[in-house]
């Protein structure tokens, strides 16, 4: 007979089985004790395929918001600096506003801008370019100055050409500590992204097979050519929703049904994803039309944040143009909702204490 002694139990051990949540550290990539040191975006291509997918329009939303909102109403300078920013041309169709606009798009995505400076005999300022930052390599120092860009050929044979820092117009976004380039906002968005549409697609299949279930046949046959037979006759069958008649006991039916509650329900897990989504870029839904689930104290905060976060990038834009181009310009802000909160404010008054509020357990 068994051993049915209740001290004979045993526990697990599953410290080794299960691991906590850590990061991994990391390190600048910024100057060594080499005299010469490089760095090239090789995950460009990969973060710009993220903009330009159709399954990924949310990135494209929100950068595209953002580099609207930061540029697109324009800049105000002084007359003659007005008239040499409007003969900027970029690649022949450009205006110095595109140019700006281009910059913000291109930072967010990569971290990066690049724009060759290109002047007269006499120095001065004639037109900015703007360059694919996949194959603009960083040139520094060991003391982490930068002394040049090279530019590599995008076709086989070509040569590569070099500028000095002042050649080009660069723009570096969210650098951090010693590192020679800037950081984009898409590495950071890959994930909950990438979570989401494997969400909708798992949803999509399931709504699929709620629609049009699939059926387990159970032939009594073995012969290869009689399945292939019978296969060829019910697929076509099932995928015009016609009916079927065969021979009795030629083979046993069953439905694959998913009942209504056996599986998980993907639109909570969806909405998260998707909150976290816009709050990690930094785009409130409304800046892009949505309202759905704002109220107007919310939403008017969320636009007051959402303001800060632009009005920063127009500074450190106005900063650049003033130190590498030696111009005065101010980014003008679309709208802002900060006169309309004091005001309302002021419509609601001080707050309405009572004595007693404010010495109730006094004596106690």
């Amino acid at each position: 007979m068994a051993d049915m002694k209740i001290d004979s139990m045993v526990a697990s051990d599953l410290t080794s089985a299960m691991t906590d949540f850590s990061v991994d550290t990391a390190t600048t990539d910024g100057a060594s004790e080499q005299k010469k040191n490089t760095w090239t975006d090789t995950e460009f291509p990969s973060k710009f395929g993220y903009y330009t997918d159709e399954k990924t329009p949310e990135i494209t939303a929100v950068i595209d918001a953002k580099a609207t909102w930061t540029v697109g109403k324009g800049f105000t300078a002084d007359e003659i600096t007005t008239m040499l920013l409007d003969t900027i041309k970029g690649n022949g169709f450009d205006t110095f506003n595109t140019i700006l606009e281009n910059a913000m798009r291109t930072m967010l995505i990569g971290g990066n801008f690049y724009a060759e400076i290109i002047r007269d005999d006499e120095d001065n300022l004639i037109n900015l370019k703007p360059l694919d930052p996949a194959v603009m390599r960083h040139e520094f120092n060991e003391q982490g100055m930068f002394t040049g860009f090279t530019q590599l050929s995008k076709r086989a044979g070509k040569g590569e050409k070099t500028f000095k820092p002042e050649q080009i117009f660069y723009l570096a976004r969210n650098r951090v500590a010693d590192e020679m380039h800037g950081r984009g906002i898409i590495e950071k968005l890959k994930l909950v992204l990438d979570m989401k549409n494997e969400a909708m697609a798992d949803a999509r299949q399931v709504h699929h097979w709620h629609g049009k279930p699939r059926w387990k046949f159970k032939l009594k046959t073995d012969d290869p050519t009689e399945i292939a037979a019978y296969k060829r006759k019910m697929d076509a069958a099932t995928g015009t929703g016609e009916n079927i008649y065969e021979p009795y006991d030629v083979s046993e039916s069953e439905l694959i049904a998913i009942p209504s509650n056996a599986t998980i329900n993907f639109l909570p897990w969806i909405k998260y994803l998707d909150n976290q989504f816009y709050e990690m870029a930094g785009v409130p839904k409304i800046i892009l039309g949505g309202s759905g689930e704002f109220t107007e104290a919310s939403a008017k905060i969320a636009y007051l944040a959402f303001q800060q976060g632009v009005e920063e990038e127009q500074l450190y834009i106005e900063e650049q143009v003033l130190s590498q181009l030696n111009l005065v310009i101010n980014l003008e802000f679309p709208a802002s909702l900060e006169n309309e909160l004091l005001s309302d404010k002021a419509k609601d008054g001080a707050v309405n204490v009572q004595p007693n509020e404010t010495t109730a357990g006094a004596g106690q």
